[in-house]
This record gives C-alpha cells, sequence and structure tokens, in this order.
C-alpha cells in the first residue's frame, strides 16, 4: 500500500474502523474490527476472532471504496500466520 493510501486510512480510523464493522454485520458476520495500525506502509486490521475470506472480501472492497484511496496500490487482504503454539 502506498504512504498515501495508508494516511488516507489512519486519519479516519474511528470512522474505518466503525464502517468495517457496519459492513461485516450486513452480512450477519460474528467478527469486529478491534483496531487498525500501520506498519511500513502497510494497515494491518486486528479483529475478534479468525475470519474467513469472505470476510476478507468484505473489508477489501470497503477499503478500496474509500474516497480518494489509490485502489490500484492495494494489494489483496490475507491473514497473518501465528507464531503462537498450541498450548
Amino acid at each position: 500500500m502506498t504512504k498515501f493510501n495508508v494516511e488516507l486510512i489512519v486519519n479516519k480510523v474511528s470512522l474505518h474502523i466503525t464502517n468495517i464493522n457496519k459492513c461485516l454485520k450486513n452480512i450477519k458476520s460474528d467478527i469486529i474490527t478491534d483496531f487498525i495500525c500501520i506498519t511500513n506502509d502497510n494497515v494491518i486490521i486486528t479483529m475478534n476472532k479468525l475470519t474467513i475470506t469472505s470476510n476478507l472480501m468484505i473489508i477489501e472492497k470497503y477499503i478500496k471504496s474509500i474516497d480518494n484511496i489509490k485502489s490500484d496500490f492495494i494489494k489483496s487482504l490475507y491473514l497473518l500466520k501465528s507464531s503462537l503454539s498450541h498450548i
């Protein structure tokens, strides 16, 4: 993601969390966005629990619809793999 895109998201992070959660609620998902942070010009969206691909597609669609965002520079969303082992 470009620095410009990251700034668009971070400048209104509370609004974007609320809107993502509304989008997820509209599809009757029990997933909730907890917070959004940035690292190295990337956006990390943290959810309340593991999600599925259809939820990621909803979030990606929302992110690409943000006013003035340069959607050509947005990579597809993906799940981070946890480094934690099972106890």
